[in-house]
Order: C-alpha cells, then structure tokens, then sequence
C-alpha cells in the first residue's frame, strides 16, 4: 500500500513538472521560459502535501550565450528549495534540476505527459524531471516521519547551461552530504569528469588575395594549433587515465575566421573543449594549451598582451570524485541494495554533472538516479517503476545517512 502511494505521488509530480515547460533560456532565448514557474508549482504541490517549499531568485544570468555569441536580455532564475526535519544532527541534500534542453526536433508533444507499457513520455522526463518527482514523492513520505536530522530538496535552476541555480544553493544551505539524482540507471556514480572551455583567437594581415607578399592567413596559424592539439590528445592525453573514468581528452569543437575567398584572413577563432580528471587543474590546463600553441609556432598571450595568438577561458567546471567508503556512499550502497536486493554497480561516468560543485564546497556527493533514454533527444522517457526505486532508495538513504533508529 506504502508502496502504491509513493508511486502515485511520484507519477503526480512528474506528470506536473512534464506539463510546465521549463527550457532553459541560455540554450534556447526564443522559446526558453525559465525555471520561475516550475519552481512555483512545485513548491505548491510539496507544501499542499505537508513538506514546506518555497523559491529562492538564484539571479539574474548575463543574457549571454557562449555557444554563439548571441545577446538576450537577463532573466531572473529561481530555485524550488524544500526542507524537513529539526534542523538538529546532520543536513541531507537530494538535489536533480528542473530546467530542460529545446524541444525543437521532438516527435512528440513535449509538454503533454504521456504514459504507456510502464514509461512516461515528455521533454525532461529523463533529463531530469523524473528524478525531481523522485525527490518530492521521498519529502512526503519522509515529512510523516521523526527525524533527528534535516533533508533539503534542491531543485535547481540552469544545469544545462552554466549552473547558476547549483552555485546559489551552496552558497546559502550548509549541508553534511549530497545525493545528486541524474539518471544512472540505479548505478552509484562515484566519478565524473570536469571541463574547461576555452578559446584561441589568431591574428594575421589582411591583405588583397593576390597580395601573397602582404598578406599573413590566421587560418593557416590556426590549422597548425589544430593539428598540434589533436596530437596532444592522442599521444599524451589518451594516456592519463583514471580507473572509473577513463582518459583525459581534448577536441577542437568550433571556428570561424575570414572575411572573403579573395581576402587573406586577418583573425581566426577556435573553441576547445578539454574535458579533465580529478587532480587536473584550469591552470594547469591553460599552461598545457598555451605550450601547444607554441609549439605549433605561435606565440601565445592572453588577451591584450600581445602575440599573434590569444587564449582565455571562457567556462571550467571541475571533476567529482567520492571516496566509496564516504558515509554518504555507504548509505546510498546498503540502501539500493536493501531496496533493490543487489549492490548496485559503481562507476564513473565521462559528462559532467552539479555534483562536483556540492563537492569543491567540502559536501561529499554522490550520484544515484532512475532509468530511461532520450535525453536531448527526439524522443524521451522515463521508466516509472524506475523512479519509484528511487524514491524508495533516497527514502532509506535519509534514514540511514541520518541515523534513525528502526
């Protein structure tokens, strides 16, 4: 019966959260709503069954989008935060994000759940508003209880962007252990991989094009960087490997540069995506990059300094690594295995989560989600039983982690 309850509500909130669009407006300014309404509802439904909600402005975003360059105006982001217990013994964080990637290209309604052969259908089902309902069906259940500690729902804004919504809840709750909820398919994710984003500007001289005595191609700078890049990730990159995530890489993600077929190119852009491991700093990364760069025979500065080639970082995040004897993954093992009947399978995984950021604060992270597929993609599920367990596990994970006594 407790069972068929928690399923009930877990199907009650996520059918809601399916329905309120929640694109998030840095990947798609057009279309993108925001996360101000999701979070809004979400908080009337927990406080309408007894867990007190309420919403938190994360600030306001730059209106900027790396991606390409474009300009919006800034838009107000906003946090669905919830809380139970005493405040007294230790502080339990379950936290997943509410906003989505487009929906452009989706061959089904996007906003208009559906559920069929034990899945539910819509943008986000998977990515990850299923494992939002997860956490608000285990804060009804768990508010019915005495606890001798607190659990807090981070609903966060912006994880598909820049993570703005993440980086404001750490800096206003204290907490003793996370438990991220991105789907893993009831796998204990220990390890993710971080990234910095950066970008090489060459300059050349602008010259007609049958001035070859004039003109200097930045392109043809650039190909060179290019092509030492690539080398680097293959000779010394790919041999830096961690035992739950495998090697480090590096790929040249985009460029522009030029102005005409008759006109040498006088400025050439690159953007780098170069994903790290635990122990890998941004500056040891940036030192890494600019040896490339002249090696490849340009002479690398950052910006304003001078030099024929210019490096900055436009965007790092750094990697997760937990400790599997960390009391928060001991919780989180015994109570999969307890509601599961099997130890789940531990890994590492190579895409970066909100997790790392729990844990650069000094909170000890780990990541345990339901199943499905679809994320990003045309056609998106999740798999209903699937986010029941994990409510199921997050539930017992509370208990365990805070030290109820059975």
């Amino acid at each position: 019966m407790e069972l068929d309850i928690l399923q009930a509500n877990a199907l009650d909130a996520l059918q809601l959260l399916i329905r309120t669009p929640s694109v998030n407006p840095s990947i798609d300014p057009e279309h993108g709503s925001g996360e101000a309404e999701i979070a809004r509802v979400a908080c009337e439904w927990l406080s309408s069954r007894g867990v007190r909600g309420w919403t938190e402005d994360a600030g306001p975003d730059d209106g900027e989008r790396y991606e390409s360059g474009g300009h919006r105006p800034p838009l107000q982001r906003v946090n669905a935060v919830a809380g139970i217990g005493e405040g007294k013994g230790r502080t339990l964080v379950l936290c997943a994000h509410l906003d989505t990637v487009a929906t452009a290209g989706m061959t089904i309604p996007p906003f208009e759940p559906r559920v069929e052969a034990g899945r539910v259908y819509g943008r986000g089902a998977y990515d990850m508003k299923g494992s939002a309902a997860a956490i608000m069906a285990s804060m009804v259940t768990l508010a019915q209880e005495s606890l001798p500690g607190r659990v807090l729902a981070a609903l966060v804004a912006d994880e598909e962007y820049a993570s703005l919504g993440a980086q404001d809840f750490i800096r206003r709750h204290r907490a003793d252990a996370c438990v991220l909820t991105e789907p893993s398919e009831g796998r204990l994710v220990l390890a993710h991989k971080g990234f910095v984003w950066i970008e090489i500007t060459t300059r050349g001289r602008a010259a007609h094009g049958s001035r070859w005595d004039l003109g200097v191609s930045a392109i043809a700078s650039m190909g060179r960087i290019i092509s030492a890049l690539d080398e680097f990730d293959r000779t010394e990159l790919r041999r830096r490997t961690h035992p739950l995530l495998g090697p480090a890489s590096g790929h040249a993600s985009m460029i522009s540069g030029g102005s005409g077929l008759s006109t040498y190119a006088e400025k050439c852009v690159l953007q780098v995506e170069r994903r790290t491991l635990p122990g890998e700093s941004t500056a040891a990364v940036l030192d890494e990059v600019t040896q490339v760069v002249e090696r490849a025979g340009c002479s690398a500065s950052v910006p304003g300094a001078g030099g024929n080639a210019e490096i900055r970082i436009l965007l790092d995040r750094p990697p997760l690594v937990c400790d599997r004897d960390a009391q928060i993954a001991l919780a989180v093992r015994e109570s999969a295995t307890a509601v599961t009947g099997r130890a789940p399978e531990e890994i590492g995984v190579g895409y970066w989560m909100d997790a790392a950021l729990f844990a650069a604060a000094g909170i000890p992270t780990v990541n345990y989600g339901p199943a499905g597929a679809g994320a990003h993609e045309a056609v998106e599920w999740v798999d209903l039983d699937s986010v029941t367990s994990c409510a199921q596990v997050l539930i017992e994970t509370a208990r365990r982690f805070l030290g109820v006594r059975c």
